[in-house]
C-alpha cells in the first residue's frame, strides 16, 4: 500500500522537525552539558534536575503549559503579538520549540556523560603548555567525546521522531504543517486503515532499530580500539 500525499507530508514534517530540532540542542546542549561536567556548583543538581524533568513528566502536561506560554494569551505569544507577530502555538515553529524542551535530556545526559569521562588530567596538562580553554575543549574534549556527541545526535533525533503528546498539544493536527508521522499513524488507526498504519509503524521501527545499531557499533568499535 502507497504512501498517501499525507503521509509524505507528515514524514517531510517530522524530518525536518527531527533535523532542526537536533541541530538546536547539539548547539544548546553541549555547552550546557560542558558546565554540568565540570562545573563544582553546589545546586548543580537543580539544573540537572530540570534538564531531566522531561524523562518523568507527561508529555501532555509539559505540552499544555508550553501551550499556554505559547498561546495568544501567553507570555511569549502575547509578545509576539504586542510586536505585530502571530502566537507560536500551532507553528511550525512552536513543534521545534516544545520538541527542544521534550527532548533536551536525550541530548544534553550523554554529552555531560562523555565530557565527564574525558578527566581533568589532559585538560590540566594542555593548560599547563598554554592552551586557552577554548584551545582544550576543541581539541581534547570534543574528539575524546565523540562517542558521547554521536550518542545525543542519534536519541535526539530519533525521540523528537517519536513524539505524540507534546507535538499533538502544541502543534496540533494540520496536514502539511504540524502534521507529524505519530498523529498521522494515530489518523490512521482511527479510522481503521490499518494497513497504512502498518506501513508508517513499520518504517519508524526499522529506522530507529538501524539507528541504535548504528550507536552500538559504533562504541562498541570505540571500545576495542581502546583496548
Amino acid at each position: 500500500m502507497l504512501l498517501t500525499e499525507a503521509d509524505l507530508a507528515a514524514l517531510w514534517v517530522t524530518l525536518k522537525l527531527a533535523g532542526v530540532v537536533t541541530a538546536i540542542l547539539l548547539l544548546l546542549g553541549t555547552p550546557l552539558a560542558w558546565w554540568l561536567a565540570r562545573s563544582q556548583m553546589r545546586y548543580k543538581f537543580l539544573i540537572e534536575a530540570v534538564v531531566a524533568l522531561p524523562l518523568v513528566l507527561p508529555p501532555t502536561v509539559l505540552g499544555f503549559y508550553l501551550l499556554i506560554m505559547l498561546g495568544p494569551h501567553g507570555p511569549v505569544g502575547g509578545l509576539m503579538q504586542m510586536f505585530g507577530g502571530q502566537p507560536l502555538a500551532f507553528t511550525f515553529t512552536g513543534l521545534v520549540i516544545g520538541s527542544v524542551f521534550y527532548s533536551l535530556p536525550f541530548v544534553v545526559q550523554p554529552l555531560q556523560d562523555a565530557f565527564t569521562s574525558v578527566g581533568g588530567r589532559l585538560l590540566e596538562t594542555a593548560a599547563t603548555l598554554g592552551a586557552s580553554p577554548l584551545d582544550r575543549f576543541f581539541t581534547i574534549a570534543v574528539p575524546l567525546a565523540a562517542p558521547g556527541f554521536l550518542t545525543a545526535t542519534v536519541l535526539g533525533f530519533a525521540h523528537t521522531v517519536g513524539e505524540f503528546g507534546v507535538v499533538l498539544m502544541i502543534g496540533g493536527n494540520i496536514p502539511g504543517k504540524t502534521q507529524v508521522l505519530s498523529i498521522a499513524i494515530y489518523d490512521h488507526v482511527e479510522t481503521l486503515e490499518y494497513g497504512r498504519a502498518h506501513l508508517l509503524s513499520g518504517g519508524l521501527l526499522l529506522m530507529s532499530f538501524l539507528l541504535l545499531v548504528a550507536v552500538y557499533g559504533f562504541n562498541r568499535r570505540i571500545k576495542v580500539a581502546g583496548l
